[in-house]
């Protein structure tokens, strides 16, 4: 992901105290350009979360059902839908997403509003994002070795998560430490230098062990 992220924005109102709500009438064009990349990414997530929610409540209606996701052995939403894991809270996964993906689009709305956010809001959208992030590598390790199918909508949900976890990760480490030269801090401006770099080899480490798992499946459709 090419897109600048460096969010200016909490400190450019004067006068404001840093843990009230404020408004900035001049965000920066890095600000911007990290609230267009969550909103972005959040609305991707929460249009594939609402789509399975749809498929999963038809599913459940009929069991004879075939969701429009389903297209072969492995690339399968019936298998996954299915399984315990869908269900891990007792109902359905997806809930999850349409509950939590319009709070990051809210977000970077506000972030294009012109919002200044409170640190103890950042707090929780970093925690927010990081038990995502976790979540679903929870569920990709199952999907591979424990259900043996893969949803392609789950797969936009993975997609989208782990650029939404990089890049607040990134701008929480950069400016929620009062000391620039923190750890943190440094830790922050070096997730931002290689940015492009942590997502390419994340996700080919994704789409490697998905290659590996199902490699036999694959080589049947050459």
């Amino acid at each position: 992901m090419a897109i600048d992220v460096n969010d200016d924005v909490d400190g450019a109102a004067e006068g404001v105290d840093e843990d009230e709500l404020g408004l900035d009438a001049r965000p920066t064009r890095d600000s911007r350009a990290f609230a267009v990349a969550v909103v972005a990414l959040a609305s991707v997530g929460l249009l594939a979360a609402f789509v399975l929610t749809i498929e999963r409540l038809a599913l459940i209606a009929d069991p004879s059902y075939v969701p429009s996701c389903s297209f072969n052995p492995i690339l399968t939403c019936t298998s996954v839908m299915t399984s315990p894991q869908a269900a891990l809270f007792g109902f359905p996964n997806p809930l999850i997403g349409v509950m939590t993906f319009p709070v990051v689009i809210a977000t970077g709305a506000a972030l294009l509003a012109g919002a200044r956010l409170a640190r103890w809001y950042w707090l929780g959208l970093q925690a927010g994002v990081t038990l995502a992030v976790v979540f679903i590598h929870w569920l990709i390790v199952s999907s591979l070795y424990s259900i043996g199918a893969l949803c392609p909508y789950c797969m936009v949900v993975w997609a989208v998560t782990i650029p939404l976890f990089v890049i607040v990760t990134e701008r929480n480490l950069r400016l929620l430490p009062s000391d620039v030269d923190s750890p943190w801090a440094r830790a922050g401006r070096w997730v931002q230098g290689y940015r492009t770099p942590i997502l390419v080899l994340w996700f080919l480490l994704v789409i490697g062990a998905i290659a590996v798992r199902f490699w036999d499946f694959w080589i049947t459709l050459f």
